[in-house]
C-alpha cells in the first residue's frame, strides 16, 4: 500500500534530505516520505547504516544512502555548484570509492579518567567517538586503533593529541601531535611499538616539528611506479581508487600534450604521471614535498622540472603559462583566485582543474569561461565515502 506524505526528493549539500514543498530533514534520502509529524518513513534508497557510531560519529554523514542515492548526491553536488555560477556543461557519473579504503586519516585522542579515547569527533562538536568499528578506514589503520589507546592511555597527559595515519609503500606511517612524555621508558615504549606492529615511521610532534622515533627504511609512497620520500603528515589522496581515477581524469583532459605545467604539484601526484609521456613543470609552495619530488623524479628518471614557487603570493603569469600546451591545476579548498585570473589572460589550450571544493572550483571555472574558455566536462569523485566532501577534475579548452 502506498505511504502518503511529502516526498524526500533529493540531498543537499550538508546532508540533509529535501522535501518537494523545500523543507530539510536529517538522515532522510530520495524516496523516504515526511509525515505531517515530521517523522520519516524510509523509501527504496534509504539504507540501514553498517557502523554502530553512525550519526554520531562525524567521519560520516551519510550512511543512510544507498549506492546509487550516494553517487548521485556527489554528482549533483558538483552541478549545484556550476548552477550557482551559471555554468553547464557534461558532468560524469560520479566515481564512488569503495567501503574500507581510506588510507589517511586523523584521529583524536583524549584521557578519561586512565582510559583514553580514541576516534573522530561528532559532527560539529570537540566530543570523541571512542571508535570500535569503522567502516571507511583501510584494515590496516583500523587494525591500530586499539593498540594505540593502550600505548596513549600509558602517556598521554591531560592535554588532547591527534593521531595522524597514512597507507606507505612500506605500512602504515603514524604521526602522534601532542604533550607526549620524554622519559627513557615512554620513548623505548614507543620504538617498541612500531617494532611490534611493523609500522613504516612513528613520529611525534610535541609542537616544534615532527620527530622520528622509529623508520628502519625511508617512508615512501609511490606515483606512476615512482616511490617519493613521505614526510610525516604529508597530504595524500585519500584512497589510491580516489586517487586513479583523478589521474586518469587529469590524463584524459590532457591528452597528448608535450610539455604541461603542474600547479599545486605537492609531492606529484599528476607530475609522475604524465611525465611517462610528456615533460612536466612542477610548481609547489611547500618546500619538502617539491624537494621529494625533484629527488624521486631525478632518480627515475622522468622530466620533471620542480620549483619551490608560492603560487598564491607569485603566481604563474600569463606569458610563463603560455608555453605550455596544457596546465594541471589543483589547488587547495580555497581556489586559486589569482592563478585562475593569470590562465584566463593566458593562451594555454587546455586545463586541467583538480579539486576537493565544487564551489571555489566553480567561482574559478567561470573566470576562465568569462575569458574564452570552454568547459567541456567535470568528472565528480567520491573519496571520502558517505560524507559530505567531494572531489572533481574537469577539462577546459579555449
Amino acid at each position: 500500500m502506498p505511504v502518503s506524505g511529502d516526498l524526500i526528493v533529493r540531498v543537499a549539500a550538508r546532508g540533509e534530505g529535501i522535501s518537494a514543498d523545500g523543507r530539510h530533514v536529517a538522515f532522510a534520502a530520495p524516496g523516504d516520505r515526511l509525515l505531517p509529524d515530521n517523522s520519516v518513513v524510509p523509501g527504496p534508497h534509504h539504507q540501514a547504516p553498517p557502523c554502530r557510531h553512525f550519526p554520531a560519529c562525524g567521519g560520516c554523514q551519510l550512511q543512510h544512502l544507498d549506492e546509487e542515492s550516494y553517487a548521485l548526491f556527489v554528482r549533483d553536488r558538483v552541478l549545484g555548484a556550476l548552477s550557482t555560477q551559471n555554468l553547464a556543461t557534461e558532468v560524469r557519473p560520479a566515481l564512488v570509492s569503495p567501503p574500507r579504503t581510506r588510507r589517511r586519516a586523523t584521529l583524536h585522542a583524549e584521557r578519561r579518567g586512565r582510559q583514553v579515547l580514541l576516534g573522530f569527533t561528532e559532527t560539529g562538536s570537540h566530543r570523541i567517538v571512542d571508535m570500535t568499528e569503522c567502516h571507511v578506514l583501510l584494515p590496516e589503520l583500523f587494525a591500530l586503533v586499539a593498540p594505540l589507546r593502550m600505548l596513549l592511555a600509558a602517556m598521554l597527559g591531560e592535554r588532547r593529541a591527534d593521531v595522524h595515519l597514512a597507507q606507505t609503500d612500506r605500512g602504515v606511517d603514524v604521526l602522534i601531535t601532542g604533550a607526549l612524555g620524554d622519559k627513557l621508558a615512554e620513548l623505548e615504549a614507543l620504538t617498541g611499538f612500531a617494532e611490534r606492529h611493523g609500522l613504516a615511521r612513528l613520529s611525534v610532534d610535541d609542537g616544534y616539528g615532527p620527530e622520528t622515533r622509529w623508520e628502519p627504511e625511508p617512508a615512501t609512497i609511490s606515483f606512476a611506479g615512482v616511490p617519493v620520500a613521505l614526510q610525516p603528515g604529508a597530504f595524500l589522496q585519500a584512497t589510491r581508487e580516489g586517487e586513479a581515477a583523478l589521474v586518469a581524469g587529469v590524463k584524459d583532459a590532457v591528452g597528448s600534450a608535450p610539455i604541461v605545467a603542474d600547479l599545486f604539484a605537492g609531492l606529484g601526484t599528476f607530475s609522475l604521471a604524465l611525465a611517462e609521456r610528456a615533460k612536466v613543470y612542477a610548481g609547489e609552495a611547500a618546500r619538502e614535498p617539491i624537494l621529494a619530488l625533484k629527488a624521486a623524479a631525478s632518480r627515475a628518471g622522468r622530466p620533471v622540472f620542480a620549483e619551490h614557487r608560492d603560487l598564491y603570493r607569485r603566481p604563474l603569469a600569463p606569458a610563463e603559462l603560455d608555453r605550455f600546451a596544457a596546465v594541471v591545476i589543483d589547488p587547495p579548498r580555497a581556489g586559486a583566485r589569482e592563478q585562475a585570473a593569470a590562465i584566463a589572460a593566458s593562451k594555454v589550450p587546455v586545463v586541467a582543474y583538480v579539486s576537493c571544493n565544487p564551489s571555489s572550483f566553480a567561482r574559478d571555472v567561470k573566470t576562465m569561461c568569462e575569458s574564452g574558455y570552454r568547459l567541456d566536462w567535470v568528472q565528480p569523485v567520491g573519496q571520502f565515502r558517505w560524507s559530505t566532501h567531494v572531489e572533481l577534475v574537469a577539462r577546459l579548452t579555449r
